[in-house]
């Protein structure tokens, strides 16, 4: 484990390493350690992961691990593990496999024998859901709708959903998703919108959808989304 020398280990380990969402200070030690220990980084983009290595001074070799090549890259990857190596997954920011790449090579690790320990560490729905101000004891993660096919079916099948409901969306589509909520939920139930956390412009908006539909029509929206809703009562 972090803290000793993982290339020591008789077989191979994959580390699932959280990076920071907007603020660096948010790296924790032991992320920065370990990305420093294992024998190679697995980035969701490495001009992007190039820049947070260079500040903390990690010079591990880095190679690309991202949707549109996991599938094979995933084969090489746990053979090397397999022979003894240990690897570090990150992504762009936050923790790797919540609405980002990481599922598929976790899972493969896992059917493999191979040990796999994910890092506590920065990812955006936590700060969002205590700072929105509604019921956190029970919640559902939905993240990205999806963009046309099969969006309606998913709404409708959320309208009775008793729990607060977490998703993120992009900037461009916030209205549109504030809208359709509204017409699926009712008009009157609460959420919040919560932009840019952790950086210098973060902003969370309470209201109702319909009251943050009709800001946001005048106020258009930038930055990452985590958007909050109560769930129905």
């Amino acid at each position: 484990m972090p803290g000793e020398n993982p290339t020591s280990a008789k077989t191979g380990k994959l580390f699932v390493v959280p990076t920071p969402i907007g603020n660096l200070e948010d790296m924790t030690f032991r992320a920065v350690r370990t990305l420093k220990e294992v024998d190679f980084i697995l980035a969701e983009d490495t001009r992007t992961s190039g820049k947070l290595l260079k500040h903390f001074s990690i010079e591990t070799r880095m190679y690309a691990h991202h949707k549109f090549n996991e599938h094979t890259a995933t084969e090489k990857v746990t053979e090397r593990l397999l022979n003894g190596e240990t690897a570090a997954l990150i992504s762009d920011a936050g923790t790797p496999a919540i609405s980002d790449p990481g599922y598929l090579v976790v899972k493969k690790c896992i059917d493999a024998g191979i040990g796999v320990e994910c890092l506590p560490g920065a990812t955006a729905f936590v700060p969002a859901i205590v700072t929105a101000g509604l019921p956190n004891d029970r919640f559902c993660f939905e993240g990205f709708l999806p963009v046309k096919k099969g969006r309606q079916t998913r709404l409708e099948s959320l309208a009775n959903e008793a729990r607060t409901i977490i998703f993120y969306e992009s900037p461009h589509r916030l209205l549109k998703t504030l809208k359709q909520l509204a017409e699926k939920f009712g008009n009157n139930r609460e959420a919040a919108v919560c932009r840019e956390i952790s950086k210098m412009h973060e902003e969370t908006r309470r209201g109702s959808l319909e009251e943050l539909e009709k800001h946001y029509n005048s106020h258009p929206p930038k930055g990452e989304i985590v958007l909050v809703v109560s769930g129905k009562k």
